[in-house]
Formats: C-alpha cells, structure tokens, sequence
C-alpha cells in the first residue's frame, strides 16, 4: 500500500472532516489498512462523507460502486496487484479514455503509472476504500473461476476425460458451467443484444453488442476453448461431435422474471468454432410503432400503406437495424379475429398469439419458396416473409400482393429507392414491381443518448452545414454523448430507429417501369415528400435524442 499523498491530507483537514490530531493518530494507526478506512474505524468520520469531500474538493464525481455497472474489460486491463497496490479499480471506457475510480485521485504516481500500463488517457472518479476494496475482490474471484475452470478442463483432458464428452447431466456447479452462465446473465444485465465467442491463437475473446457496438468482456485462457464450445452446444442441442460444418440451435433462460430466448449459430474458423448467440427478449416485442422513434409523417405514410387490403410493403437495411422488429409492430396492429395471418421465418424469432408461423428448414427442403407456394393455399389475408433472398421468392411475393393478399416483407439495400432496383436485379419484371409494391421503408438504429447525462451544446455553423442542417434563425441547443453510471459511462441508453418511407406513386411507377436508376428513383420521392435517413435522424438530433455524431456514423 502505497503512502496517501499530501494533497490529500491537506483535503482531508481542509473539508473539516477531521484534525490535525485525529489524522496524525490515523497515520500511525493504519498499518497495511488506508487512511480512509483506519479514519471511519477510529470513529473520526464515514468513508463516504470522506470520499464526497475528496470528489467535491477536486470537482470530481463520486460514485457508489454497489450501484455502478462496472465493465469487466475494463477492469481486466490492469493486474489485481496494481489496484491493491494504489487502492482503485477501472470501471468504465469514456471513448478511448478510461474511467477510474480511486480512493486518493491526487495520487499523480498513480495515474502516471496507469497511463503508462493501459497507453489509455486516465479520468479519475473517486469511491470508498471499502467500495474499491469489495469490487477487486469480486472480480479476481471471477479471474479464479476462470483459472478453476482452465485447470480442471485440462486435468479432464489429463485424465482421458475429454471435455467434449457431452454430459447433459453434468453439475451446475461445474466451472464451465458457472462460466457459461456467468456469461449469458452479465450479456441480459448489460442489455447486450448479441454475445461473440471468439477463438483466438492464444485466448478466447469475449464480446457483447450492446446498443449496437461491440465491447470486449473477458478474455480466457485458450485450454477452456473446448468446454466451453460443448457447453453451448449441448445448451443449443446441437452436434458435439461435428466441428467441420456450420450449425444452429437454441435455447431459453429465464433471468428475473424475463424469459430470454438465445438464437445461436457456430461457424469453424483456423482456430476453432466461433459461437454468436443472439438474445431475444420475449418481452421486448411487445412495443407499438409510436415508441420506436417514428415521426409523425412518415409514420402516417407507412400505416397508410400497411392498413390497406393488398399490396407489398418492404422493410429495408442492413443486419441489425431493427427490420424484424417492425414487421412485428405492423403485424401486432393487424393481428385480428377476421384475418388470417400466416408467417415464413428463418428462424421464428419470437412467438406470436394468433399467428400461423412457419419454421424454414432447408435440410427438409421447407425453404421460403417452398413455404410460401404452400401457404398461399390455405387462404392466408397477409403474408409476412422473414427475407427476400431470391428470385423464387421474390415472384411468389410480388404475385401474391397482386392477387388481393397483404405481403411484408425485408431485404438487403443501402435505402428505399435501391429496394426497387434490387427486384429487377433478381429477375423480377419492372411492370410487375410496379403494380405489387405499395410501399417500401428504408431504417437504421442509432444509439439513443442517456437523459440522465446528456450535455447540452452549441454548435458551430460550419458543424450544422457539413451535417446537412440548414438553419436559418437562430443556431439550436444541440445535446451530446458525456457518460454516466446510468449508461455504463457510454453517455448512450438504448436505441431509436431512424426511418425513410417510401411511397410507390404513380410518377414513381412509370420510373420503375423505365428501369431508371435508384438515384433519380430517390430524388423524385423527396420531391413527393419522402424524409431521407439522413433527414429523419437530424430532426431527432433536434429533439435531443441522439447525437449528430451518432447519426452521421449510421447514415453514412
């Protein structure tokens, strides 16, 4: 235990929390203890009446770490030595800079050393000895389940027991079991919507994607690679045995009164089985396209679109931006007793009351055209297809929007225009895309910044016109990213969809017959009234509910 630093004496009898006396007393008492914790034992004063003074004196934020969502990848940066050593502990990233809390922030050795050892900017916080004390303990115990883990996969292997046995029946208490369900609470804790398992040439790497970005959680050590791969695979009922070929499986985990379904998919790759698992929350379909971030306008258009009888109405982006969630807000509003809905998905991502939904399965050659030739004959009033992927698909769609039935549907492309062109691109006749689509919605997600510390701003004019935003009275308070224990210190809570609806008009037919270009296919729906992405994300801007930043990473 390093000694305290002076500054932090003098802060200590400045902030009358103590004398002169009392602190010479806890200097001579305190032994391999802190000061701030030998203070609150001699009865002198609280570690947090302490903690709050060093944090108020310093202008600082102090923290309750009982309450605080501290980020293993952070804490892992440094060795459980150096923050017993100086008595702190990383709890957080702010941008490339990293958050730590610490009982003594004038300790400029300290930092110095910490900025030398993780080549990170440092931003101190302050929290209570006992708080910093309690959480390294947590977190080494962590790193030794891991390292019981490690040890006792490889004395299994020692052993001639392999660890890809496969034993269903296998203890909870088993370290890779305990690790395994470490790893899927913290991801429902943290809100992560994607877990990555990543082999790696010396190590397994961890990683959730919350809000849309990636973190890094944990690394382990490269003997566990093996028990924790047939751990999720038995969870996911899937092959142990096959390590050559891709595969795909799932399971479900009721945390909290939420049940979580896990979508997981392995793929080989040099250096083992990669393991991505997609966390679908039950309860989290149940939302109402007025709370997904949706403007007045062009929600207007859309239900417009899908209230009608017939028709195709395409939900376009890329992977993640939220099309599933969408197609389930319209289909929730159209679910009633006097339709009859039938669905085609790979996979079933969540389970609807009252809707007929049909499992792709290519191995029994259930494909989506297969499906949907089959569907059509159980007179369905609306088709929802998980994915256009082909030109079977794609004319078995477009046909049935022209024969009286609804159809929903996503596809792949930069935005809305390009969803039309792309048809044509599959094969599919421009008079006939023409006449079918009704409608098509182009989305994106963008990280929704956290009320709790969002900072108000003004910005420059020349910021507002590289951005787009055209202002012509005066320059508006705009809000920006600062961090909190709210949000993890990310300064993002959540998400909020960005949307462009497309209406197919008749000027906007005639141009697809014409097969011109998605470019002047865009430029005539602006005219007509069409919010680009770009557009639609800045008028959130205004609002405050993200960032410029946020929206020109997504809409680039």
């Amino acid at each position: 235990m390093v000694r305290v630093s002076r500054r932090l004496e003098r802060i200590l009898i400045g902030s009358n929390l103590i004398t002169q006396e009392q602190l010479d007393i806890a200097l001579e008492s305190k032994k391999n203890k802190g000061l701030t914790r030998t203070i609150a034992e001699l009865g002198f004063s609280s570690e947090k009446k302490i903690a709050a003074a060093i944090a108020d004196y310093m202008k600082l934020k102090f923290v309750d770490l009982d309450n605080y969502e501290v980020d293993p990848s952070a804490v892992t940066l440094i060795d459980e030595e150096i923050s017993r050593k100086y008595d702190l502990i990383p709890v957080a990233f702010n941008n490339e800079r990293l958050v730590v809390a610490m009982v003594d922030p004038a300790n400029i050795f300290a930092i110095d050393d910490l900025r030398l050892l993780t080549k990170r900017e440092i931003d101190p916080i302050v929290a209570t000895e006992s708080d910093i004390s309690a959480a390294i303990n947590k977190f080494s115990r962590m790193d030794e389940s891991v390292e019981e883990m490690a040890e006792n996969v490889a004395d299994d292997l020692e052993s001639g027991q392999s660890s890809n046995k496969g034993d269903e029946d296998a203890s909870e208490e088993a370290p890779v079991v305990k690790l395994v369900n470490l790893i899927l609470v913290e991801a429902v804790r943290d809100r992560a919507s994607d877990i990555f398992i990543e082999p790696q040439d010396r190590d397994v790497r961890i990683r959730y994607r919350i809000d849309g970005v990636l973190h890094e959680i944990m690394r382990s050590p490269k003997k566990i690679q093996a028990g924790l791969t047939s751990r999720i695979k038995i969870m996911s009922g899937m092959d142990i045995a096959e390590r050559r070929v891709p595969q795909d499986g799932r399971f479900n985990l009721n945390h909290s009164g939420k049940e979580v379904d896990f979508r997981v998919a392995t793929l080989p790759t040099i250096y083992g089985e990669d393991i991505v698992l997609r966390l679908l929350l039950k309860d989290s379909l149940q939302v109402d396209l007025n709370d997904m971030g949706f403007l007045p306008q062009p929600l207007k258009r859309f239900k417009a679109s899908f209230t009608k009888p017939y028709g195709a109405i395409l939900i376009t982006g890329p992977t993640g931006s939220g099309k599933t969630t969408t197609l389930y807000g319209a289909l929730s509003l159209l679910n009633k007793i006097e339709k009859n809905l039938i669905t085609v998905e790979d996979p079933v991502e969540y389970r609807l009351a009252g809707v007929n939904q049909v499992q792709v399965n290519v191995r029994a050659k259930m494909t989506f055209g297969a499906a949907l030739r089959s569907i059509l004959r159980h007179d369905p009033d609306i088709v929802m297809i998980g994915e256009i992927r082909d030109q079977e698909t794609a004319l078995i769609a477009v046909e049935s929007a022209l024969t009286g039935h609804l159809v929903l549907s996503t596809l792949h492309t930069n935005d809305s225009a390009s969803s039309l062109t792309r048809l044509i691109e599959m094969g599919i006749e421009p008079f006939l895309i023409a006449s079918a689509v009704d409608c098509v919605v182009a989305q994106r997600l963008a990280r929704r910044l956290c009320v709790e510390c969002r900072e108000p701003f003004a910005p420059s004019e020349q910021m507002l016109k590289d951005a787009g935003l055209e202002i012509t009275g005066d320059i508006p308070t705009l809000y920006r990213a600062k961090g909190c224990n709210k949000c993890n210190n990310t300064g993002y809570h959540g998400r909020v969809g960005l949307y462009e609806v497309l209406v197919v008009s008749d000027k906007i037919e005639k141009l697809t017959v014409k097969r011109v270009t998605s470019d002047k296919i865009k430029e005539t729906a602006i005219e007509e009234g069409m919010v680009t992405l770009r557009r639609d994300g800045l008028k959130k801007v205004l609002k405050g509910l993200t960032s410029l930043e946020e929206v020109l990473r997504v809409t680039a």
